[in-house]
């Protein structure tokens, strides 16, 4: 007996277990039976490969089983399969086969619907791939946008610096020439003199 495995099931685990599973409703199986097949070939109980197929992947492949049990009318109709009463919803005898124009009839039939029940398959896995990719893609843009947010705050905080070194040299710009003009004063001041020229009268008078 498999021993059960406790490790998460992959999207490859569940498209295994959708394509036996399929196989058997088309042909007539059992669900038991398909189960065990599925956990033969991925290490695991038939009871955890039937709790998934119910709890998870079945209801992703609505469309593909009713594919799957009409060619499995197809074949009971011909007499290729007996139905079992786990995936039919009325159990059958094998009936003898049909003429061989009815044969082919139903056989171009039955390859048609394989056909597109494989196309949905391929689909979903294809969909499946195509998310995982974008998302890998949206990983890497919350990346970038993190990287430049924290880019953009380092330059943030050098340009504050910056800033606040042009503030200060500004003031002390100012202070330098306020003082600059103030000596000038001073000097005008201390060596001003004062200038008398000499009236019509005789008299010396200030000139400012």
């Amino acid at each position: 007996m498999v021993a059960s495995r406790q490790d998460a099931w992959t999207e490859d685990d569940d498209l295994v277990l959708a394509e036996v599973t399929l196989r058997h409703i088309r042909e007539g199986g059992t669900q038991l039976a398909a189960f065990e097949e599925v956990g033969q070939r991925l290490g695991r109980t038939a009871a955890a490969c039937g709790f998934r197929w119910n709890s998870a992947v079945r209801k992703r492949y609505e469309a593909a089983i009713a594919i799957a049990k009409s060619q499995r009318q197809q074949l009971k109709k011909i007499g290729r399969v007996a139905v079992h009463t786990e995936f039919a919803e009325e159990q059958d005898t094998l009936k003898p086969l049909s003429k061989g124009t009815a044969a082919s009839s139903a056989k171009n039939n039955e390859e048609e619907q394989i056909e597109a029940a494989i196309r949905v398959l391929m689909n979903q896995k294809e969909i499946i791939r195509r998310l995982k990719q974008l998302e890998r893609e949206l990983e890497d843009k919350e990346r970038e946008v993190n990287e430049l947010k924290e880019q953009n705050s380092k330059y943030k905080k050098e340009l504050e610096g910056v800033q606040g070194v042009n503030d200060d040299y500004k003031a002390l710009i100012q202070i330098m020439e306020r003082a600059r003009k103030l000596a000038f004063l001073q000097e005008e001041e201390a060596g001003a003199k004062p200038v008398f020229k000499m009236d019509e009268n005789g008299n010396l008078e200030r000139v400012e």
